[in-house]
């Protein structure tokens, strides 16, 4: 399966990152990096700038499926994650009577900022399109042309509103594991992290949890 990871401009070390990541676990992977000004000058993405977006990728993730020509599976993930397994562990969880597989959280943050100043907000399912295995041949996700990925609202788009509860298949927590929200035990550890509240590479998040799982990469990145 190629794996889309969000670009930010803000964000390009995390990106880099989280690409090596994925790439040190399963060399033959095919890591593409979903671009906002690459879209653009395609004419694949228009929306106007969203002040309320607190990533590039807010709404681009949802054009994988047109991308992917309506075939196959494929992974979205934020690039603010540290990959620990090979994506090919995720195939076991493809279920074709599934439009979208993810990790339904019950997260409900403070409200107020993260990461560098953007506002945290709250809404339902939040979380859950951060991390994606897209059936992109469902014929459901055909419904997601640029026409309406342009067009419809976040609220829409982010709680997978084209779909019914039952084409939504669920993912162990382990595949998208929030730092600073999920605890570990004895037998649940975290396959793959994600700092959505922000990582080491802001300022204020230089020692939060799992930093040094994120530094270890960093420094594995740069000496490779």
């Amino acid at each position: 399966m190629k794996v889309y990871v969000g670009y930010d401009t803000r964000e390009d070390i995390a990106y880099q990152v989280c690409e090596h990541s994925i790439k040190r676990r399963n060399g033959k992977t095919d890591v593409i990096a979903l671009k906002q000004s690459e879209l653009r000058t395609q004419g694949l993405y228009t929306r106007e700038i969203d002040k309320l977006s607190s990533t590039e990728f807010t709404f681009t993730r949802f054009l994988i499926p047109y991308l992917q020509n309506y075939k196959g599976w494929a992974v979205f993930c934020d690039c603010d994650f540290v990959w620990k397994i090979s994506p090919s562990e995720l195939e076991q969880y493809c279920d074709d009577s599934k439009a979208v597989i993810c990790v339904q959280h019950d997260y409900t943050p403070e409200e107020g900022t993260k990461m560098d100043g953007q506002a945290q907000l709250l809404y339902p399912r939040k979380n859950w399109s951060s991390m994606v295995l897209w059936n992109c041949g469902h014929p459901k996700n055909k419904y997601l042309t640029p026409e309406i990925v342009n067009t419809q609202s976040g609220k829409h788009l982010h709680r997978f509103s084209w779909l019914d509860d039952e084409d939504i298949g669920e993912l162990p927590y382990e595949y998208n594991w929030l730092v600073g929200w999920y605890t570990e035990t004895e037998t649940r550890k975290p396959k793959i992290l994600h700092y959505t509240e922000g990582g080491p590479w802001f300022e204020n998040y230089r020692e939060c949890e799992y930093s040094d799982d994120w530094k270890k990469e960093l420094i594995n990145l740069f000496s490779s």
